[in-house]
Order: structure tokens, then sequence, then C-alpha cells
């Protein structure tokens, strides 16, 4: 037996330290406890990819009596001004995660920190772990959380205390719920707290009561204030009943109190409100979305130097312009894309008929329809199955340059101002382009030399395929661009065919001539 009890006394008992300052080190640490003779050893924990601490760490002794007495000493003392939560460790994670004898305490008045809170709930039985959440000054923040060691004690501190007043605010005290299983209440859930808002700051919480206490009875009332104590023109009011709350939200919610009209509605927790909030926020953008889905022309290609106002400017002159929009980086540079916004589908198309490679600034537009990322990668996965398949053929191209996805509605005739002087084919100017750079859909594809030149095809595909692959499937919904591109391509040959032609011309002269001086 002596020998046994020997063995459990050299047991290493191990202490977690909660909420420890920022720049608490393992010597800090180690150096706080160090009173203890039968310490081992200290870990703060810290991030594994950025090293920083993670504010709280493990004390190791080798003593029972120590790690009791370090608990008694340690907890809710102070290390480089914040107060630490010393505990026995619970290194079982199923034990740490079941939420057993955990309790959840709000509204808790400003005087209550950690060591008031677990003189007010040890009476009901063994405490594990007592914490008011604070913010980063040190205040709190009304709420907080006590573990006891059995479930039969949370219980009991939940019937004893909850509803409580302490420090002249009725404390709610229940069992801890993980975030994760909390679920959002319905519209028919029953609710005793309301959120008052939209009063004159010259109104008392008596004024308050007296309006709200004709519904049923309530337990507490407050107005929010500032610093200086002046009224920020919205409160709570809690009833006991929540029937009395939701016939006092029917009655009050858009009536006459002073000057202005009341806001009554349920109090909704952060994370209601923070859902509800981002659920508005997605309806509106969807139905932003579905408003301007064809009405919004996406261009590319844009100069460095174009503003929006030039971009309003020039687009001006198909419609009315909701709005425009160069994406720029962090930097405010251009990205060389951007969006404008027609008040119609009509007006939008128009727009791409007018501009689809227009002259700006030396570079030639890019302009179409806007589509959504999701839209876009569908099209070109089909797009790009279809021709590994052979699938596509002419019909997937409408003639003129410009693909059945950009072009207008059957009936939808875009009204594109005339333009004098510019269908005649000018000096120096691209077949298949307009002198301001636009262009023309009337005119047939250009017929690339490749046709009469077949020992140049594999050369020109090679450079083709070159190219970035989103800017090769632009290229296969415009025949006409395709056709410049392969042009380009094949003066390039050309022009090189001729030097070296050149080249062996000059080399065959000079052997000629070196045969005739020998």
């Amino acid at each position: 037996m002596a020998v046994e009890a020997t063995i459990q006394a050299a047991t290493p008992v191990s202490l977690y330290v909660g909420d420890l300052h920022q720049d608490v080190t393992d010597g800090v640490l180690f150096d706080a406890f160090r009173e203890f003779k039968s310490l081992t050893s200290v870990r703060v924990c810290r991030d594994s990819s950025t090293g920083r601490s993670l504010c709280y760490g493990y004390v190791n002794l080798m003593s029972p009596q120590d790690a009791i007495r370090a608990i008694e000493v340690k907890n809710h003392s102070t290390l480089h001004g914040r107060v630490m939560r010393v505990t026995w460790s619970h290194r079982d994670p199923d034990a740490r995660r079941s939420g057993i004898g955990n309790v959840f305490v709000k509204n808790l008045s400003d005087s209550v920190d950690n060591v008031k809170l677990q003189e007010m709930f040890q009476k009901f039985g063994n405490i594990l772990s007592c914490k008011v959440v604070t913010s980063d000054d040190g205040k709190s923040k009304g709420y907080g959380f006590v573990q006891f060691e059995s479930e039969t004690s949370a219980k009991d501190a939940i019937e004893k205390l909850n509803g409580s007043t302490d420090g002249g605010k009725q404390m709610y005290v229940g069992k801890f719920v993980k975030k994760s299983d909390r679920a959002l209440p319905s519209h028919e859930a029953k609710y005793t707290n309301l959120y008052v808002k939209n009063f004159d700051t010259g109104l008392s919480e008596g004024d308050l009561n007296e309006k709200f206490s004709q519904y049923g009875k309530i337990l507490s009332l407050v107005i929010a204030k500032d610093e200086n104590g002046a009224s920020k023109g919205f409160g709570f009011v809690n009833f006991e009943n929540p029937d009395d709350a939701k016939h006092a939200v029917e009655a009050l919610h858009g009536s006459q109190l002073g000057s202005k009209v009341l806001y009554v509605a349920r109090a909704q927790k952060k994370s209601e409100r923070e859902e509800m909030f981002k659920r508005q926020f997605e309806e509106k953008r969807k139905e932003k979305i579905l408003k301007y889905q064809a009405s919004n022309v996406y261009l590319k290609n844009i100069d460095d130097d174009v503003t929006d106002d030039e971009l309003r400017e020039h687009f001006s002159q198909c419609g009315t312009i909701t709005s425009t929009k160069i994406m720029r980086d962090d930097k405010g540079v251009s990205k060389g894309f951007g969006f404008v916004c027609f008040s119609n589908p009509e007006e939008a198309n128009k727009a791409v008929y007018t501009f689809q490679g227009f002259m700006l600034r030396q570079k030639p537009l890019y302009v179409a329809i806007a589509q959504r990322k999701d839209e876009r990668k569908a099209r070109l996965q089909l797009l790009y199955a279809q021709r590994m398949a052979g699938l596509a053929g002419p019909s997937t191209v409408i003639p003129g340059g410009y693909s059945h996805l950009y072009y207008p509605a059957p009936g939808v005739v875009p009204q594109i101002p005339a333009q004098p002087g510019l269908m005649y084919q000018t000096p120096g100017v691209r077949p298949g382009w307009r002198p301001n750079g636009i262009a023309n859909p009337a005119r047939p594809p250009v017929q690339p030399s490749p046709v009469t030149l077949p020992d140049l095809v594999a050369k020109i595909t090679g450079m083709l395929l070159e190219m970035d692959n989103s800017e090769l499937l632009l290229l296969l919904d415009s025949p006409e661009s395709l056709a410049a591109k392969v042009q380009e391509a094949v003066d390039v040959l050309k022009l090189s065919k001729s030097k070296v032609s050149n080249h062996d011309s000059l080399r065959s002269n000079y052997l000629s001539a070196q045969v005739a001086v020998n």
C-alpha cells in the first residue's frame, strides 16, 4: 500500500491556464508558478503557422496538493495586466465539447467580474471554470460562462438564479448551447424581449414603462445611453408573458409617440441580425442582377488611362447609362476591364454593335453583354466540349463576328447612328475594319490566304496555339477576328520566308562568285 501511495503521489498533474496576455511566454508563465516546488514544466500554446500565442497554456506539477494550491492562489490573479483563469486540465475533447455542467449567464451587472461570478455560483457545486467575457480594454460584455463538475449542479444553479436580480439587472441563467446547435427562431417562436427605437431622446424610462405596461407585466426596461447619460433613442422592454410581448408589438409598432413614429420588434441576437442582413443583401443582389441581366455591358482591353467619365461620354450615345465602372487594383491601377450598365437591353445591344472593336486610345475595345461567372464558365465548358467532339458548326456563330448570346432578340433592331464616310476602305487600314476601329458586321468574313498556301497551315496553327485559351475561345466566336489573326500570321510567315529567300539568293550568288574566281 505504501508503494502504491508513493506512485500516486508522483503522478503528474496538469492545470489549464486561460485568458493569458498575448506577450506571455513560456518563461514568463514558468516564473509566475515558480513558487510551487513540484513544478516540472509549462507550455504556452501557439498557432502552428504564425507562431502567435493562442492566449492559453498548461502548467504541469508533480504534487496534487501543489496543483490545488495553485488554483486557489493563481486563479483570477493578474499576469501582464490580464486576469488569468486557472483550472484543472481536461485533455479529453469529448468531455470538453459535451457541454455537461456548462451554464451561460447574461445581463450581468458591470460590477460582476470572474471572482464575483464564482462567488455567486459556487454554493451550487464544484466549479471547474468560471469566466466573464470582456472586451480588449478589460470591460465586461455583460455575459459569461460557469462550468460545473456535475450536470446536477448546473440544473440547480439555473433553477435558483435565472431571473434573479444583481446590481439592478435581472440575470438570465440557462444551459449553454453550442453555436452550431442554436437554431434561429421562426416568426412563430415565443419571445418576451422587445427592441424599441426611434423615440424622442427626452423620453424617460418611466414614460416608456407607462406606454408598454398597458399590455402586460414588464420584468425589465432600459433605455440605452451614451457616456454622458443622454438617451440614444432606443432601448429594450422585457415582458413576463410572450403573448403580452406579441400584443405590444402589434399595437405599438408604427404608432406615434411624441414627435416620432415608434419601431417595435422582437429583440434579436447578433447572429440573427447578421443572418437577416445577409439574407436581405442576397435578395437585393439577385433582384438587381435579374433587373439588369441583359442591360449590363462588359468591356475589356481598356487602355490604362481611360476613366469612368470617358467611358460614360462615349457610351451615352447608345442610351441612358445607370452606372460605369472600370475595375482597379488596391493601388487604383486599371485592370483593363470594366462595365457599363444601361437602362434596358435594347440600349445594351446597341452598345455592343456600336463599340465592338472601337479604337479607344489606340486599343480596340472588346464589348459584349455581361454574364455571371457561373454562366461564363458553363458556356465555355460547353463550347470546349462541342469543339472537342466536333459538334460545333457554323450555327453556333452569327455571321458578322457576334456570338448568338450577344445578338438581339428576334424583332429587336438596334438603332446605330449613321457614321458618314466610315464605310469605305482606307489605305493602311486592316481589311474588315473601319477607320474608327469598329468591325463592319455587314462585311463577309475574310478568307485568309492559307487556303492557297497549304504548306503554312501547320505553322499558323502552332502560332495560334501559343495564345491564351480564353483569347482562342473569343476568336472562335468571331470568324472575322480569327481571319484577321490568321492573316497577320500569314504576313509574318511571308516576311520570314522572303528574308530566307533573299538570304538564300545572296548565298547562292556568293558561292557562284567563288566558283568563278577558282
